[in-house]
């Protein structure tokens, strides 16, 4: 006699000569024949009693019909509507605690898997975030793209990466249809302008290290900039630094305006400090032609170059060689990011650490509470000063002592 899949005895409806025959169908192993005898017993079996669950459906082998949430609701002895609301996590205020630990024990058990694809036409929503950077080339931004999957993951979401086609500066419209195709979008300061199409809409968007004055967002991911900059400035000036370069990068953006402030800021306390601020492209080769003609241009030659970022600071660093010159001896060099770069080049880089994969992080749970009708988190993400051997006491400063 075939037993239930909890061997709890006969399953309605077989029998001897049905499971024989079942048996010596070729296309069929016994246990594929077993998980199909289970789903239609299930099926004819009556509703639940108090003295236990009836027996559970099983997934066919080899890609037959999977668990339904009906198949959930029989077993646990619940309606569907409970079902719903525990597995998709509304059952707070509704169900009792109990209940819902039933319902997803018994889901776990049948490897009941949600079918999303009904669920978003039902919701009218693709479960499906879209991520606007300036370019996949710049490694923070790879790291940014890598927390905001993880979140999204956890929560059952996709992220889209659209990068700029130009490496730098605003993308273009990442496509026409957008607004139907996505939940949301998260965008760097340095691509906001490819967001024409979407502000404005119910579409919500969370910008990441932007203005927070911005009216057009939903929500505010910041960095903490001002203050790493505020960080380089101290380092330089405890050193006895008071010649500066400030090679700024050419990309306007208001992170790059913010970092700029700051520095003024810092140094305009200081009565004989001395700053010049030149542009430079956000590449290598670029940013060593800015720091060449910076370092070689009229009056006493500076003894810091304070860079925007990484990539920026090994163009000075290479500079600073190409012209006979030694770093941190001669002229000190710090960065920005704290990318790979920054220890790769010789010496390594002073430079402030931007935690990327939070920003990304911070992100994507912004937009996740955005849409779910919550606060999303404050408050600006903290970065920090690695010193490195880039930088050096000036040599123009008094010696210690």
């Amino acid at each position: 006699m075939s037993e239930g899949p909890h061997g709890r005895g006969p399953r309605p409806g077989s029998s001897p000569a049905g499971a024989a025959g079942r048996r010596a169908a070729p296309a069929a192993t016994p246990e594929a024949a077993g998980a199909r005898e289970a789903a239609r017993a299930t099926a004819r079996t009556p509703a639940p009693e108090a003295s236990g669950r009836p027996p559970a459906p099983e997934a066919e082998p080899g890609g037959g019909a999977r668990p339904t949430s009906r198949d959930v609701a029989r077993v646990a002895g619940v309606s569907q509507a409970t079902v719903s609301l525990v597995l998709g996590d509304k059952w707070r205020g509704r169900v009792s605690e109990r209940t819902a630990a039933a319902v997803r024990d018994v889901a776990r058990e049948l490897g009941y898997r949600p079918n999303l694809a009904a669920r978003n036409l039902r919701l009218g929503r693709t479960r499906t975030a879209l991520l606007v950077v300036p370019a996949l080339t710049n490694e923070f931004f790879a790291r940014v793209y890598t927390g905001a999957a993880r979140v999204a993951a956890e929560h059952g979401f996709g992220v889209v990466l659209y990068p700029s086609p130009d490496g730098v500066g605003p993308a273009r419209d990442p496509f026409a249809s957008a607004r139907a195709a996505l939940d949301g979008v998260i965008a760097s300061s340095m691509a906001a302008e490819a967001l024409t199409e979407i502000r404005g809409t119910d579409l919500p968007l969370v910008m990441l290290d932007s203005d927070p004055s911005d009216p057009g967002a939903a929500a505010h991911v910041n960095l903490d900039i001002a203050d790493g900059m505020r960080q380089v400035t101290d380092h330089l000036l405890t050193l006895g630094h008071r010649r500066f370069v400030h090679l700024a990068s050419a990309v306007s953006s208001w992170t790059f305006d913010v970092r700029a402030a700051a520095l003024a800021q810092a140094l305009g306390a200081v009565p004989d400090a001395v700053c010049t601020t030149v542009p430079a492209p956000l590449d290598v080769g670029g940013a060593r032609r800015a720091a060449e003609t910076a370092l070689t241009g009229p009056g006493p030659r500076p003894t810091a170059l304070i860079c925007d970022d990484d990539v920026l600071a090994a163009g000075a660093c290479k500079a600073v060689r190409r012209l006979g010159l030694r770093v941190p001896e001669d002229v000190s060099v710090t960065g920005f990011d704290d990318l790979a770069l920054a220890t790769a080049v010789e010496p390594e880089l002073t430079t402030v650490r931007l935690p990327a994969e939070r920003v990304g992080e911070r992100g994507m749970s912004a937009l996740l509470a955005v849409l779910t009708g919550r606060q999303p988190e404050e408050g600006g993400l903290p970065v920090e000063l690695v010193t490195r051997g880039s930088t050096a006491r000036s040599t123009d400063a008094p010696s210690p002592g």
